[in-house]
């Protein structure tokens, strides 16, 4: 039966499946099992292997053949094989070259890829080494944590979690990465690079607790202030714990990486750089030669990077909300560009426009979805519910000693059974302790939600800082209108502050982009915000102010509503909006608030109008010059 619910709506595009360059497991095998006899993997082959190899497929000269016997070239160093590598050994030719390290490359793709019908990115093949990685409980843990925590209580479509979005940025990351391998071969790029960020992508939110920012947004600072403590730590932490409980270092080393120096690598990708001195170079997994592998997961430079484009296009499609950056776009223009003795992946001067819309599309969902009013409150109240089941939840960790909800973080065994789950542990538990917080969370199930006062936002300058968060509460009780009979205290009241950015706090995160253009694509430039367009914001962050009242009787929330209207005027915030309509008495005796901003333009524009009708400009320059001399010093 066909529904007629559906008639008109057009399936969702699926990208193109990136398998070229792969082939079936059968074609790889028959090409390389002729050289050996043995059917040994080509990494495990000995140099006479090797050179048997590069003769059936058409390298019989002696001179090569020499080469790689000189330097005992074995099926070991096939991951770190580059044309630069060639050219070190003594491959002096360029077409020769080329033509070796392509047909070496073929050796690459002997492993069997394992592919992920993915609802984003279409078909994905991921290699054997990241599949062991996925096939690991502590990486299966992230099938029970929330992409959006709490925003799947508004957004019904939010349900995807963070393996799927980890997956996305795995994949993500090897595509920029063998994009710039191939558009720019000089980079010396090799197999060992890209499978480390590749991993890096993959692992990079192993860290995350239940609800995903939630928990160390949240919970974390107010169970366990003294911990300060982010989820990339507890990722790093995570993926050691996963490598080591899984003995994962020797398939690691089978499938060609270097130990420590590649878990160095992928480490420092997803947790930052180790070292906090002045170095030059602050990294130990590679060298400052390719300081730009350090820009595709976790961009710390500009904060463009593949993690962001995952969670656009998957949270976009899982809400309902169009997403306008096309990554797809942005891999094809990516080149590595020298900058200050260093290299910096770049982008194409015509494409600036395009980043702009990225960090608006990021500002938009954060607006939208991310710090949705009934969202946070909801996080709000499971943090709560958290709070007061906190020592009477035991989770136990390795040598069977018992950590809680705030501690489990400094034990990755323990950290490893802590998931959204623990919300049902809560709500289900026989134990009398958990009480209070069952009631919060049967509250939300319920809907019976703390009440939405109003949002406000300080002046300029006077934003409200960490520190003073926990003061506000007291102060918004203080702010009692005249003749209200109904008494509200601080704990009637919830302050949400939120720091909305372009992702470097009021810094233009375009000003750490560089640019290549046409005529020249080797020479990196700076475009600024007056090149671009006068439409760009001015401003690259706010605050913004939201409160909430614990009691539910209208009575109360009526009065609690001219609370906030009262603390509005006293701190000279902005006016709530609909501040004159639960606080019609107040609002008219804060002149600036009734002011209309057309009004006082127009206003201006007049008396400017009128001054030069009145005054000739020699006038005008004399009046504006005696002003200017009797301002006091």
């Amino acid at each position: 039966m066909q529904n007629s619910g559906k008639e008109g709506i057009s399936k969702r595009a699926r990208p193109d499946s990136p398998a070229e360059g792969f082939h079936t497991p059968e074609k790889n095998v028959s090409e390389w099992q002729d050289a050996d006899p043995d059917h040994l993997h080509p990494r495990h082959w000995g140099t006479e292997q090797l050179c048997c190899f590069l003769r059936r497929n058409g390298f019989e000269d002696p001179e090569v053949q020499r080469c790689f016997r000189d330097n005992q070239m074995t099926g070991s160093v096939l991951s770190c094989i580059t044309e630069a590598y060639l050219e070190q050994i003594g491959i002096r030719f360029l077409g020769v070259r080329t033509k070796l390290y392509h047909c070496l490359r073929k050796l690459e793709h002997t492993d069997i890829m394992k592919v992920f019908n993915d609802p984003i990115h279409g078909h994905i093949e991921m290699h054997p080494l990241l599949v062991r990685i996925i096939d690991t409980p502590q990486f299966q843990r992230l099938r029970y944590i929330k992409q959006l925590g709490g925003t799947y209580y508004v957004f019904p479509g939010a349900s995807h979690n963070r393996f799927e979005h980890s997956l996305g940025v795995g994949h993500l990351a090897g595509r920029l990465v063998r994009a710039l391998q191939e558009r720019q071969p000089e980079l010396d790029i090799n197999q060992r690079d890209i499978l480390c960020v590749q991993i890096a992508g993959l692992c990079h939110d192993l860290g995350h607790g239940p609800f995903s920012h939630m928990f160390d947004g949240r919970f974390i600072p107010l169970a366990n202030p003294k911990a300060k403590w982010k989820h990339e730590q507890a990722s790093v932490k995570m993926f050691e714990y996963l490598i080591s409980s899984n003995e994962l270092g020797p398939v690691m080393e089978y499938y060609g990486l270097r130990l420590p120096e590649d878990t160095d690598f992928i480490k420092e990708q997803i947790g930052g750089p180790p070292k906090t001195n002045d170095s030059s170079w602050p990294y130990n997994g590679r060298s400052k030669e390719k300081s730009f592998l350090y820009e595709i997961v976790a961009n710390q430079r500009n904060g463009i990077d593949v993690d962001k484009w995952d969670y656009f296009a998957r949270d976009c499609h899982h809400l309902g909300i169009q997403n306008n950056f096309d990554y797809d776009r942005f891999i094809k223009f990516a080149r590595v560009c020298k900058v200050d003795k260093e290299k910096h992946i770049c982008t194409r001067d015509k494409e600036v426009g395009n980043l702009y819309d990225m960090f608006h599309t990021r500002n938009c969902l954060h607006r939208r979805a991310y710090q949705h009013k009934v969202g946070n409150i909801i996080e709000t109240m499971i943090t709560d519910a958290f709070l007061k089941a906190d020592k009477h939840i035991k989770i136990k960790g390795s040598k069977g000693k018992e950590y809680h909800l705030s501690t489990a973080i400094e034990d990755m065994k323990a950290y490893t059974k802590l998931t959204d789950d623990i919300f049902l542990t809560i709500l289900h538990s026989e134990l009398p302790e958990l009480r209070e917080a069952q009631e919060i969370l049967r509250k939300i199930e319920r809907r019976d939600l703390y009440i939405y006062l109003g949002e406000t936002q300080p002046p300029e300058g006077k934003e409200i800082k960490k520190e003073q968060y926990d003061e506000l509460p007291a102060e918004i009780a203080a702010s009692k209108p005249e003749k209200e009979d109904i008494e509200l205290v601080a704990e009637d009241f919830i302050v949400d502050v939120i720091n909305m950015d372009y992702g470097m706090k009021e810094k233009n995160p375009i000003n750490n982009v560089r640019f290549y253009c046409k005529s020249d694509i080797t020479m990196a430039v700076k475009i600024t915000k007056a090149q671009v367009s006068k439409f760009l914001p001015e401003t690259f962050a706010e605050q913004l102010i939201r409160v909430y009242c614990k009691r539910m009787d209208k009575a109360s929330i009526d009065v609690a509503r001219k609370y906030f209207v009262k603390w509005c005027m006293d701190k000279d915030s902005s006016k709530p909006r609909d501040g004159d309509v639960v606080a019609p008495e107040l609002t008219p005796m804060k002149a600036d608030w009734n002011q209309d901003e057309g009004d006082e333009k127009q206003h201006s524009e007049e008396n400017s109008r009128v001054s030069k009708n009145l005054f000739s400009t020699e006038q005008l320059k004399f009046l504006s010059s005696y002003q200017t001399s009797m301002l006091p010093l």
